[in-house]
């Protein structure tokens, strides 16, 4: 959040041009970072995730290789090298490191799965038309997971159900960061709680931010949250139906995004048998409906950032989200 400066006192000018210092100081200082200067970790929920850390990394360019790479808990660094075709999903172990190299490496036709795993890193990579059942990346029963500057994409070419999620977060995953990624010409955006009856497992978990992100042609779930708190921040969402969805309970902050040529910016109304909560403040509507039957008591995230505002975040974004740019 935002902090405000002193306001300088007028009796002498000696105390005017001292308050014009400080003011000149503290606005640089809160500036958000600029968008090519990304993260060393990650804002958020995800805070402290920090996958492979310093382990000596290993280049991989064949399904076959990034399998073996990837298995197991002990910490490593795994670079992915070129685009790997995938049918279904290959699952990644514990402290481990995906990281793309350059602007096109990654995986087309399915995805990864990270489950019952924690501390997970992923980056950097190219994640393309995850062909149902599989999602272009699972998250199930994991915690502490970054999934950051990563391009995700399909096509509507296909009825809805062809592909199955960009990115889903269920049972009961936790301590999740989503940043700087780009989601591109799909139906089914990111799911977090995948049903309405699995309110006992979810219930205090599915802890999720969002920020810096571009939804393009994505017609919903920008996310769709069920049980779990979500803090969804300068994001820029363009051509939804429906994007941010709080449903079940689940306590949604949505703050200083942009939405264009958007139906319906929040809902809390449609599809479960309960409602949802959200607050809202700061963002830039572009004439989208708002549907909200529930104000949330979630306001202030339990860890520190700096929320730039809505009227930067179209530029920060296009200009520093998705892979090719870390």
């Amino acid at each position: 959040m935002r902090t405000h400066p002193p306001r300088a006192h007028p009796q002498r000018s000696v105390l005017v041009a001292a308050a014009a210092v400080a003011l000149a100081t503290v606005s640089v200082l809160a500036l958000p970072r600029p968008a090519g200067a990304a993260e060393s970790s990650p804002v958020g929920f995800g805070a402290g995730t920090t996958g492979g850390g310093s382990a000596t990394a290993v280049t991989v360019s064949t399904l076959d290789a990034f399998k073996s790479a990837v298995s197991g808990s002990t910490a490593k660094v795994v670079k992915v090298n070129g685009l790997i075709s995938l049918s279904g999903q290959v699952d990644v172990g514990s402290n481990t490191t995906v990281l793309g190299v350059g602007s096109s490496s990654g995986f087309t036709g399915g995805g990864l799965r990270l489950k019952k795993v924690t501390n997970v890193v992923v980056r950097n990579l190219n994640i393309s038309k995850p062909v149902a059942p599989s999602d272009g990346i699972t998250v199930q029963a994991s915690t502490k997971v970054w999934i950051d500057h990563n391009a995700f994409s399909a096509d509507r070419d296909h009825d809805k159900d062809y592909y199955d999620g960009l990115l889903d977060i269920t049972h009961a995953s936790d301590y999740v960061t989503v940043s700087w990624n780009t989601f591109k010409d799909h139906y089914k955006g990111s799911l977090v709680g995948h049903s309405d009856n699995n309110a006992g497992e979810d219930t205090g978990h599915l802890r999720v931010t969002y920020h810096h992100n571009w939804f393009d042609n994505v017609n919903s779930r920008i996310p769709s949250l069920r049980f779990g708190t979500g803090h969804f921040y300068d994001n820029y969402v363009v051509g939804a139906a429906t994007a941010c969805h709080s449903r079940m309970g689940a306590q949604m902050l949505v703050e200083n995004n942009v939405f264009r040529s958007t139906q319906v910016a929040v809902t809390t109304t449609r599809d479960s048998d309960e409602d949802g909560y959200a607050n809202l403040r700061g963002n830039d509507l572009g004439g989208a409906a708002t549907e909200i039957s529930q104000v949330g008591t979630f306001t202030s995230p339990p860890y520190s950032y700096t929320a730039e505002p809505a009227s930067s975040v179209v530029a920060s974004v296009t200009s520093g989200a998705g892979a090719g740019k870390i």
